[in-house]
């Protein structure tokens, strides 16, 4: 298996919708950052590839099809080279909705302390402090004009760097129609998976967190 759809948006841009519009599609399994809940020895991989120590990326991602979100997101440069046929999408959405919604979710979780028997959310919160909080944001996730202007910086990055025909800017809330027709697939019958808003992530991940 290779990765065929490879997503170069940062999280928070509708990347779980994504995902599950994505298998629906075919392209499944998608790797999400959520997997890392289910492989925990995948959290000090991705550090160990961020720290510059590269290996096979088939290692991590050789069962499945497209990868979005964290950490994937993160290394699309790399994985644009690895997989050379694989299509991007930038995921995209308004930037001051984008900070509200990241720093009420996954930048509330880097500041909490975890559950201390949860090893899996251990692993991942260590991960995103790592690849996220220090590396895509210079330990500034507190200075929302840094977070806005990285998060700008890094759309127009995806852009300039690939060709009009290998990549697509997309908002989730566009739907089925752009998505398919850059995939080259029929639009399904059943409705845009819309999920994982942010109240959604934050009950679901209550108990693995101590939120205040």
């Amino acid at each position: 298996m290779s990765l065929q759809v490879i997503g170069a948006g940062l999280g928070r841009t509708g990347t779980l919708s994504l995902k599950a519009a994505l298998e629906q599609l075919g392209f499944g399994p998608c790797y999400h950052m959520t997997r890392i809940f289910e492989h925990v020895e995948h959290g000090p991989m991705w550090q160990q590839f961020a720290a510059g120590e590269r290996g096979d990326w088939d290692s991590l991602l050789g069962d499945y099809n497209a990868a979005v979100d964290w950490p994937a997101s993160y290394f699309w440069r790399e994985l644009a080279a690895f997989y050379p046929q694989a299509k991007v999408i930038l995921t995209v959405r308004d930037a001051a909705r984008w900070f509200n919604s990241i720093d009420n979710t996954l930048f509330r979780f880097m500041r909490s302390p975890v559950t201390p028997d949860d090893e899996a959310a251990r692993r991942q919160i260590v991960m995103a402090r790592d690849i996220v909080q220090k590396r895509t944001f210079d330990d500034r996730i507190d200075d929302r004009d840094h977070v806005i202007d990285t998060f700008e910086r890094h759309t127009r990055a995806v852009q300039a760097a690939l060709p009009a025909e290998r990549l697509l800017t997309y908002d989730v809330a566009q739907g089925w129609e752009p998505l398919c027709a850059f995939l080259g697939v029929p639009v399904p019958d059943q409705p845009f998976p819309r999920i994982n808003a942010q109240q959604e992530l934050l009950d679901s991940h209550a108990g693995r967190y101590n939120l205040s």
